[in-house]
């Protein structure tokens, strides 16, 4: 796969998230409560998108390149839609922002992308499950069934559209004013995810309660970021110890960076549990307000 250390790390804490995910999903099977199979297609539409995240769906052009501007010097990550790339392009020459700001709004590029990639996945899967429902002649109770997972999926679509679209104009705002000094969050998962929640069904004291909740998982978000840095500078002094041949040495960097790993791993895995946990209060405050 040619992944760097980090997402290595990234993918470790993606498959343990599937893996328990998995397991909770057998034992809901053997009490017999995944009988319209929505649990299951939405556990396979999360393996697709690892799959795909992380080039392993077979497709050469799908892996996410670990590299930007800031660090090496290249652009070796294409954004995929000419609207994004006029958008990234306009910002960078600008002058509004610093080389730190950059690299933040950078990230954000990045992960609206993934969102996009996500919700075409979402949509393929969709378009599969009509087909084969329209090709069906005789209605029956499983049919019917059938049809709640569909218009479950179509409103998971729906959100995910919706968050695409907000993610959008937010990009599109920095891009032309910069970033706004008085700004209460800057990891884009975390701003995404209060950019909803003021949409949802939450009173003011929920709002606010969530609110502080998100500061901490932004705090976690940071600090999964510095150890992820710091793998990063591990593995590159690793390699170069390697090639020195002083054993000794070697060992000490090889422990350090079996460390640093472990500590990325745990803290990826939290941190992607803690994502989960937040959109799904938020994915049922949506849903409330459609009632």
């Amino acid at each position: 796969l040619h992944l760097s250390a980090v997402k290595l790390a990234e993918l470790h804490s993606d498959l343990k998230i599937q893996e328990k995910d998995e397991l909770s999903w057998k034992k809901l099977k053997a009490e017999g409560l995944d009988e319209d199979g929505e649990k299951e297609a939405k556990l396979r539409r999360n393996l697709n998108v690892i799959m795909t995240k992380y080039g392993m769906n077979g497709k050469k052009d799908s892996q996410l390149v670990d590299t930007n501007y800031i660090k090496d010097g290249t652009e070796s990550d294409t954004l995929d839609d000419p609207r994004l790339e006029k958008l990234w392009s306009k910002a960078k020459t600008s002058g509004k922002f610093s080389d730190e700001e950059l690299d933040k709004l950078w990230r954000e590029f990045k992960h609206h992308k993934e969102k996009i990639r996500e919700y075409n996945i979402l949509l393929e899967t969709v378009s599969r499950t009509e087909d084969i429902h329209k090709n069906v002649i005789n209605p029956s109770e499983e049919n019917l069934v059938k049809e709640e997972i569909l218009h479950n999926k179509h409103r998971e679509l729906k959100d995910k559209l919706r968050s695409i679209n907000q993610g959008f104009e937010r990009l599109r705002k920095v891009s032309h004013q910069g970033y706004d000094a008085t700004s209460e969050f800057e990891e884009p998962r975390v701003i995404d995810l209060w950019d909803m929640a003021k949409s949802a069904n939450f009173t003011e004291k929920e709002l606010e309660s969530f609110r502080e909740e998100l500061k901490h998982f932004e705090a976690k978000i940071e600090k999964h970021h510095h150890y992820q840095k710091q793998l990063e500078i591990s593995h590159e002094k690793l390699k170069h110890v390697e090639g020195t041949g002083d054993k000794e040495h070697l060992n000490r960097n090889r422990e350090k960076y079996a460390m640093l790993e472990e500590k990325t791993k745990e803290l990826g895995y939290k941190v992607k549990k803690h994502l989960q946990d937040l959109s799904s209060r938020i994915s049922q405050g949506l849903q409330h307000n459609e009632l």
